[in-house]
């Protein structure tokens, strides 16, 4: 009986401490983006985290009543492996109903976890024998027939596995979080089969070791053949290297992802590079337009002196409009400080306009300051075109720019109306916008915070009263 109660308790302090494993590994992916319903008060996003985390805690107890459930209630002539394989399918779906989203993802992390589980295990097997081995030769064991002392032995030695077994399966999951670092990045079917295939493999690895090595034990137990330790030691290098490409695999997928990252976000920025171009261009078309103003001005003052030497007072007003008129057409009603802004501004002033959102703007380019142009067009370009994108349309769609100093800090605020659903990425602290990063869109806010972080500045976002408000830090050196 005393044999009998410490196996139990074996296998529910065992059946706990994978549930806890299996949590701490999907908890960090579960928080890498989170679903906002309500977007009119700034502090939902806490409110959101928060409850995630909450519901991220459910995940560990439901591990382990499910594999109470399979192995000690239901029934089932299935053997531990089987039972552990249906725990991590009813696992995988369950996680999938709390955190639906990159299903695909979930299912790596299930696979790994499951491979992870067992490799961990029959490391810690092979230690735990050739402890019991040694111990049980010893000749003190052998001088002492007590059953309390092999009973305390035996459970010391149960104590022992279980330690190594979650040491083993903390350190493969903190390597796996270690490397893993964009856990908010969608997974595609062929990344999901390159990253699963190797931990499926590292589990069949598993069932034919395991089947040779109970030979070695049957000849052990019934010739009395002590030979294998050496096959001992090569097993348990095998299954650290095992451990080993899987979070190589895992880096290289990583690499991947980087690699695709940063090749979207050079061809965005080659658009943008070609926007700011025609912008150039037609600052250029403004310059001549204005050169032919300049030269047509001295006809221009000449007609007004004339009518207002005829008293035609009426007639040099209206000719004073059209002039004014004229040049505000020009210059599109938009005098930012720089020709590059202005017109930037104006281009997207037109295109809000003409979707019927106003428009107002503020901006003043800082002359006095070290700041380039060109990282101010990125912040407006990239600002605007998401405001434009992401303006509720409504009887009260609107979108504002303003820009201002205080001592040493340049500031510019883009406000837009907003009061719909939107994703929030945990681990960039930004929000992303409901189209997809591989149609080039998302970069936008990372991009206006590489920006910013050039002249040692950030940016800040705030919700409030119906707007989605974007701050964006300059420091003037």
């Amino acid at each position: 009986m005393d044999y009998d109660l410490i196996y139990e308790m074996f296998f529910l302090v065992q059946i706990f401490i994978r549930g806890y494993c299996f949590y701490r590994l999907v908890k960090p992916f579960m928080l890498s983006g989170v679903t906002l319903v309500d977007m009119s008060d700034s502090e939902s996003v806490d409110v959101f985290v928060k409850n995630k985390k909450k519901v991220a805690y459910y995940v560990a107890p439901a591990y382990f009543l499910t594999m109470l459930f399979l192995l000690y209630i239901m029934p089932l002539h299935i053997d531990y492996f089987d039972a552990y394989a249906i725990g991590s399918l009813i696992m995988f779906f369950f996680i999938c109903l709390i955190d639906r989203k990159n299903y695909r993802q979930k299912a790596f992390l299930v696979i790994l976890f499951f491979s992870l589980n067992w490799i961990s295990s029959a490391m810690a097997e092979i230690l735990q024998d050739n402890l019991y081995t040694f111990a049980e030769y010893t000749d003190y064991m052998q001088g002492h027939p007590e059953e309390s002392l092999w009973i305390a032995l035996y459970a010391g030695i149960s104590v022992f596995y279980l330690t190594l077994e979650f040491v083993f399966t903390a350190i493969g999951i903190w390597l796996v979080l270690k490397v893993y670092r964009n856990k908010s990045a969608d997974m595609e079917k062929k990344e999901l089969l390159m990253l699963a295939l190797p931990a499926f493999m590292g589990v069949m690895s598993y069932q034919i070791i395991q089947r040779y090595r109970m030979a070695y034990f049957v000849a052990y137990f019934i010739e009395g053949k002590r030979n294998h330790d050496v096959y001992d030691l090569l097993i348990m290098l095998f299954y650290a290297v095992y451990v080993i490409v899987i979070v190589v695999v895992i880096v290289l997928y990583q690499d991947i992802k980087a690699k695709q990252e940063e090749n979207r976000q050079t061809e965005l920025l080659a658009v943008q590079i070609d926007s700011i171009r025609r912008h150039v261009e037609q600052v250029e078309g403004l310059y001549k337009n204005i050169r032919s103003v300049r030269h047509d001005m001295t006809n221009h003052i000449l007609t007004l002196e004339r009518l207002y030497e005829g008293n035609k007072a009426e007639e040099a007003k209206a000719y004073s409009k059209e002039l004014t008129t004229e040049l505000a057409m020009m210059t599109g009603g938009i005098e930012s400080g720089n020709p590059v802004t202005d017109v930037i501004l104006q281009e997207f002033k037109k295109e809000a306009e003409e979707s019927g959102i106003s428009f107002q703007s503020e901006f003043h380019y800082p002359v006095d300051s070290d700041i380039n142009v060109f990282d101010i067009s990125v912040i407006l370009n990239n600002a605007l075109q998401n405001a434009i994108e992401n303006s509720e349309k409504g009887k009260a769609e609107h979108i504002s720019i303003m820009s201002y100093r205080r001592n040493n800090a340049y500031i510019i605020e883009i406000c837009n109306s907003f009061t719909g659903n939107l994703q929030w990425d945990v681990e960039s602290g930004l929000p992303s916008t409901s189209k997809e990063k591989s149609e080039g869109h998302g970069y936008g806010l990372l991009n206006i915070r590489r920006v910013a972080g050039k002249y040692a500045g950030d940016i800040d976002i705030a919700l409030r009263d119906g707007e989605f408000c974007l701050c964006v830090m300059l420091m003037i050196g």
